[in-house]
């Protein structure tokens, strides 16, 4: 086991003025600042670009609209099951919370490995990214952005935002606010100008929709796939549970007026846009809103890559806030470095699991192809929701009668197993390579369980240097443990 530090000896070491033993986070986000949290997490660069994606594998305009319906549907659904499992299980953390309680700590533990070390930082690494590339297009309107500058503008806004979070959480969270309010304007632009647009009479790109519909089973499990990468976030509130005031209340509701709220505005701008592009437009270009705004805002459209690069800013923003979280608990848990459960004693923000994030997600930036890992960690992602589901279900029927202050009727877990099943399992013939890649990044962690998590009798050294390591931190960062109390 990890060396453990007291939290008096810790206060003593960092040479604060606190006279507790120990320290909470603050419960400073509210209802508001909940759907904000939720919108601008899924809000990001997705809706710009992965429109494409939809197309490619539905194969017509028709399908494509219907998969984005569905993709806003499933995810109400599974937001819906999230918060029951939010509310009866309130821990931060979300579906490592959720999957420990249910099956125990080693596949809570493959969760938070895979999600420590690709699944989160790559997604922030790939928003940081596309943040910088949209904010020096008009620097560079005739070619591509240089690489260096667009890797350096990234690792700075992470380090920025990083420090945002590690001062004050109401300063993050207002960042989201601003941010979240600045995406929608953006995206209300886009579906205005698509009306406007088909009041003209330009309605030829919807006189066949459903022409050159791709049917096979597969293909249309990739298209779901692209159209939940821009729905992907519902659950990140569920991370952040002990920090949201009366969450039996506020993450009900703040799922409720999101996840219609963006379902409505992605829906809506995919209707302008295939009002306004061709099919063949759409595939050809590399951002589809920035197509759009080309060839309908004429001299207004550098404004879409101003927009877009607030979204994924304000989306970088909310996953650093939230997904530092999962970190955290893992490491209360006993599956990371005592040191990442440290709080700041003045700001109350868990800042070592913050800095961890952020030192992670800048490796990732040098990386050449860092987006090649998205198609690996996508089935992943997709494998541990249909897990934490399947928890929901299994606890129902093991402990009946656990207090649960929001029960969704069963027809809806189980339905969204089901589809969540068919979306796993199908891909693993259409991509097989992306799937077994996969497996073997949850496989990888067995071994570092077994060795530095399961066996309890570990060597003296290592002891030595974990209580070190944890000290050094509780010095650097003024931090103490967190309070165990009720």
């Amino acid at each position: 086991m990890p060396a453990k530090v007291a939290p008096a000896e810790t206060a003593t070491c960092a040479r604060t003025a606190s006279s507790e033993d120990g320290v909470k986070l603050k419960k400073d986000i509210g209802l508001l600042d909940g759907v904000a949290i939720i919108v601008g997490v899924i809000i990001g660069a997705g809706i710009f670009v992965s429109p494409k994606g939809v197309l490619l594998n539905s194969g017509s305009v028709g399908l494509a609209i219907i998969v984005w319906v569905f993709s806003g549907l499933l995810s109400l659904i599974g937001a819906l099951c999230y918060a029951e499992l939010g509310t009866m299980i309130p821990k931060s953390g979300g579906d490592y919370a959720y999957i420990g309680d249910a099956f125990g700590p080693l596949p809570a533990f493959l969760y938070l490995w895979v999600a420590l070390f690709v699944l989160v930082p790559t997604g922030n690494a790939i928003t940081a990214l596309t943040f910088s590339q949209y904010i020096l297009q008009p620097v560079w309107p005739t070619c591509e952005p240089p690489y260096v500058a667009v890797r350096l503008l990234a690792a700075t806004i992470t380090c920025l935002l990083t420090a945002i979070n590690c001062y004050n959480v109401k300063w993050a969270t207002r960042v989201q606010d601003i941010f979240t309010a600045t995406k929608i304007f953006a995206l209300v632009i886009i579906i205005i100008a698509g009306l406007w647009w088909l009041c003209l009479g330009n309605t030829e790109n919807f006189q066949n929709p459903m022409e050159g519909t791709n049917t096979q089973p597969g293909y249309m499990a990739l298209a779901v796939y692209s159209g939940l990468f821009s729905y992907a976030g519902w659950n990140y509130l569920n991370f952040i549970t002990e920090e949201l005031k009366d969450p039996h209340k506020n993450l009900p509701k703040a799922i409720c007026i999101s996840m219609p709220l963006i379902t409505v505005i992605y829906v809506l701008t995919n209707v302008a846009y295939f009002v306004v592009l061709t099919r063949p437009e759409i595939l050809a270009s590399s951002a589809v809103a920035v197509t759009f705004g080309d060839k309908v805002l004429g001299m207004m459209a550098w404004t879409i890559p101003v927009f877009a690069a607030c979204s994924t800013f304000g989306a970088l923003n909310g996953a650093i806030l939230v997904s530092s979280r999962l970190f955290f608990v893992g490491a209360r848990n006993g599956h990371l470095p005592t040191a990442i459960t440290l709080i700041n004693v003045k700001n109350l923000t868990p800042m070592p699991s913050l800095i961890f994030l952020c030192i992670i997600t800048l490796a990732l930036l040098v990386i050449d192809d860092v987006y090649a890992l998205i198609d690996y960690v996508s089935f992943v992602e997709a494998l541990f929701t249909t897990l934490s589901i399947s928890g929901l279900l299994w606890l129902r029927y093991k402990k009946p009668d656990l207090h649960r202050p929001i029960k969704v009727p069963i027809l809806l877990p189980i339905t969204f197993f089901l589809i969540c099943a068919f979306l796993v399992t199908l891909p693993c013939y259409v991509s097989p390579w992306e799937v077994g890649m996969g497996v073997i990044i949850i496989l990888s962690g067995i071994p570092v369980y077994w060795i530095l998590i399961y066996q309890k009798n570990k060597p003296q050294w290592f002891v030595h240097a974990s209580h070190k390591f944890t000290m050094t931190c509780a010095k650097m960062f003024m931090c103490v443990e967190e309070d165990k109390s009720d």
